[in-house]
């Protein structure tokens, strides 16, 4: 169970095999790569600002609450921080379970919590200046259905 916070890019398919590792009690194992994308047909980088100490605490409060809910055997979410370029991976969510609806559940879960709600700053670059990139309505709207079930 953790977190990593990282300006370092890193290799999902190596972290997948390392958190698969000697689970011999393990029936199910979820896992998420998000990956950054061009916008609209143009080259644009993506920088996301966390604070140390703050950012890390919170998601792993958020990831022992899902560790609870969904009666988890272990989770790991490795994020990036700071610039990043397109096809880069950005995210991985991986949740270890008994049974495969809870991992991937769990995996849901998390991503829509990081997606939405963890303290994270991001900002587009792109050919026509920098902006802010704020959670859409359907990413309050995907967070929002795990507060009712």
């Amino acid at each position: 169970m953790s977190v990593r916070l990282q300006t370092e890019p890193f290799d999902p398919g190596a972290l997948l095999t390392a958190f698969c590792a000697g689970r011999t009690e393990t029936g199910a194992v979820a896992s998420f790569t998000g990956i950054a994308r061009a916008g609209r047909g143009e080259t644009v980088s993506l920088e996301l600002e966390a604070y140390p100490g703050f950012t890390d605490a919170e998601i792993d409060r958020m990831g022992a609450a899902a560790a609870q809910r969904f009666t988890l055997q272990d989770w790991l979410v490795v994020h990036r921080t700071g610039k990043i370029a397109p096809g880069e991976p950005v995210v991985f969510v991986a949740t270890a379970s008994s049974h495969r609806r809870e991992a991937f559940e769990a995996c849901d879960h998390l991503m829509d919590y990081l997606k939405s709600r963890a303290p994270f700053w991001k900002k587009e670059h792109g050919p026509a200046g920098d902006r802010w990139i704020e959670p859409t309505d359907r990413d309050r709207t995907d967070a929002e259905r795990w507060e009712t079930s």
